[in-house]
């Protein structure tokens, strides 16, 4: 859930797990690319996914612009960068290294620049692999005579394949970068906007259809019934006395006018009043019903908290949500039937109730919660007058009955007793036809009104939402940085605590997977992204393995207090595992010789997520290149199999030359 501040939380009873608390897939065009787009857009979008850490994907998109004439100095810098990123030299197939070498010899073809300084010294880092410190100096001058997005550049991208001394002359400056941006664009008050599920729109219950149809086709006759009688009265009296009969058929008319000026209002609200107190709002019936599962239960949680937190002055939480219960349960009910539907969760709606549980404290400030709905409006003015009207009305009937029973004695009584009683039989059949004809003409416009009123009002909380998340939201890039400094201050606690330098290691990785509970979302064409990550790092050197895990808060970049730590020999890592299931997700499995097997998931399953034109396994392999796990699973694969001899195999020492020509 969201409060008002706009802080996502979640809560779980006593000894309860939580897994994924929400994800959201952002529908962006930032990674969009058309069937017919020129080379030069392909690189563009393949650079907006290197700078974002989707680097596989960035390799296919230069590589495509290349191979349709668009190379340059500029291009074929952010190549070898995408080529490099997150992998070590280890991981390139030797395909790829060939293309390396072909790439260093083009070097002297492009045109003087910037860009083609950069390129150079971006080969001339690979030639100092392994080199030691004292004989860097002169690339380490050249790489901070760049300019500092290029350095930057250079810097992140290759960092698994720089180590030893060059590493050593750039860490510190590399870390006190970190430092400064790890909170940099107001990180802690936007990173939950990137979580937050893409708010569904608006919707309002729409007006009930019409019931009186019956009524409305019947009130001609029953009218007609009643003129017949009460003109066949009014005669029988007007030829006994002329005079009376005038003056008590005008008060009857008048009398009946005035009735039917001021009880329809009173009749329809009396109408509605008892057919709220029909409505089960029991507490037993509610208790069973928060009790449920479904969507229902959870939209009424969402309300129950929403309404605790948007709570008037002066009133608690829960004298709050007391004095608002039959309001609660009425919206509660409107938003189950309007959103209940497939692959809708509440999550999507939670600005909607929101905004309800906002209004109704705004109303409640302004006296007018319950107007037009919870409260009888019909002034007592009105309701004196319908009576006395009433009154008199009937007894100018009574009065016009008598007038016709006494014109010829005794034979016209019954004749006038039975109009009477066809008069007030039909007349009682007509007024109820009336009222419930006329009721129901007024709901639908009332209901009619009120859905036009609530769907705009909502349609503009919506898009004031949406406004506020698009601003709120950071970009790809943003998160992308973020990461990278929580992960570089991480690997420097690191060596600190086990007083390494990168002099000191062969090799390094790190693998990022999800800490539950967490939550999720991407834009689309992206890797997923987390709220709690789970870093394990390895520091591969000549005694051995160093593995070093913690969790951390992606939201404000604090790590947890427990931190596991273990060592291990070569020849103690026996076998790694992956084991990959579509409903599940992404296992890796490590087995010691002298301790049980570590179970630790990647990834969970994503494809019902999925956008119609995105593909599973394309999906898979950006976020488990983005998580690190290609590259932890190679080394510990290679350590696995080869033990202590992949040392000499990977050793930066034996890596051939890419020094470029001047």
């Amino acid at each position: 859930m969201n409060d008002g501040s706009g802080v996502p939380h979640i809560s779980a009873a006593y000894d309860s797990t939580v897994g994924i608390q929400a994800e959201t897939v952002h529908n962006s065009n930032v990674y969009f690319v058309h069937p017919d787009a020129s080379p030069q857009e392909k690189y563009k979008v393949g650079v907006r996914f290197l700078e974002d850490g989707v680097s596989s994907r960035a390799r296919d998109m230069i590589s495509d612009a290349i191979a349709h004439g668009y190379d340059n100095a500029e291009v074929r810098f952010h190549w070898v960068l995408a080529m490099l990123s997150a992998r070590a030299y280890h991981d390139l197939s030797t395909e790829e290294v060939q293309r390396l070498h072909h790439a260093s010899g083009l070097v002297r073809t492009y045109a003087e620049g910037g860009w083609k300084d950069a390129l150079q010294v971006a080969f001339e880092l690979l030639a100092m692999l392994g080199t030691a410190v004292g004989e860097t100096g002169r690339v380490s001058e050249r790489l901070q005579a760049l300019s500092p997005r290029r350095r930057d550049a250079i810097v992140h991208h290759l960092d698994l394949v720089l180590t030893g001394g060059l590493k050593d002359s750039l860490w510190a400056e590399n870390r006190e970068r970190a430092e400064a941006a790890r909170f940099e664009n107001d990180r802690v008050n936007r990173v939950w906007a990137y979580f937050e599920p893409e708010p569904i729109g608006p919707r309002a219950m729409p007006p009930r259809p019409g019931t009186a149809t019956a009524d409305q086709a019947s009130l001609p006759l029953r009218a007609s019934a009643f003129v017949i009688a009460t003109a066949f009265l009014w005669a029988l009296a007007l030829a006994a006395d002329p005079s009376a009969a005038f003056i008590e058929l005008l008060v009857g008319i008048a009398a009946g006018l005035t009735a039917a000026q001021f009880g329809p209002q009173w009749w329809h609200q009396e109408q509605q009043r008892k057919a709220r107190l029909r409505e089960p709002h029991t507490p037993q019936m509610q208790d069973a019903a928060s009790t449920g599962g479904g969507f229902t239960h959870r939209v009424r949680h969402s309300f129950d908290h929403y309404f605790s937190v948007h709570t008037p002055h002066g009133f608690t939480a829960q004298e709050w949500r007391d004095h608002t219960i039959h309001m609660r349960n009425d919206l509660a009910t409107e938003i189950a039937l309007l959103y209940r539907e497939s692959r809708i969760s509440v999550d999507r709606v939670n600005w909607l109730i929101r905004y309800l549980a906002e209004d109704a404290r705004d109303r409640h400030n302004k006296g007018t919660l319950f107007d037009d709905h919870y409260q009888n409006q019909t002034p007592l003015v009105a309701k004196a007058l319908c009576v006395v009207a009433l009154v008199t009305l009937g007894g100018a009937t009574l009065a016009l009955l008598g007038t016709a029973a006494s014109g010829a004695g005794s034979s016209q009584m019954p004749l006038a007793f039975l109009a009477l009683v066809g008069a007030v039989l039909s007349g009682r059949a007509a007024v109820a036809s009336w009222l419930l004809a006329q009721g129901e003409e007024h709901r639908m416009a009332r209901e009619t009104q009120e859905y036009k009123e609530q769907l705009t009002a909502r349609q503009i909380a919506y898009q004031k939402w949406r406004s506020f998340l698009d601003a709120m939201r950071p970009s790809e890039l943003q998160m992308e940085t973020w990461l990278t400094c929580d992960k570089t201050l991480f690997v420097d606690e690191a060596l600190r605590h086990y007083q390494l330098t990168w002099h000191d290691l062969i090799t390094h990785t790190i693998l990022m997977t999800p800490a539950r509970p967490y939550k999720r979302g991407r834009v689309k064409g992206g890797p997923w992204r987390y709220s709690r990550y789970s870093f394990r790092l390895f520091l591969v050197t000549q005694d051995g393995v160093r593995e070093i895990s913690t969790e951390l808060n992606f939201t404000d970049a604090k790590r947890g207090n427990e931190q596991q730590r273990s060592n291990y020999r070569f020849d103690a890592l026996s076998s790694v595992q992956v084991t990959e299931s579509s409903r599940v997700g992404y296992d890796l499995e490590l087995i010691l010789t002298n301790g049980p097997a570590r179970s630790i998931r990647v990834k969970d399953a994503d494809t019902h997520q999925l956008a119609p034109d995105e593909s599973a396994q394309e999906l898979a392999d950006i976020s488990l290149n983005a998580s690190g796990f290609i590259h932890a699973f190679r080394l510990l694969e290679g350590i696995a199999a080869d033990g202590k001899g992949w040392i000499e195999r990977n050793n930066p020492k034996n890596l051939p030359s890419f020094r470029t020509a001047d």
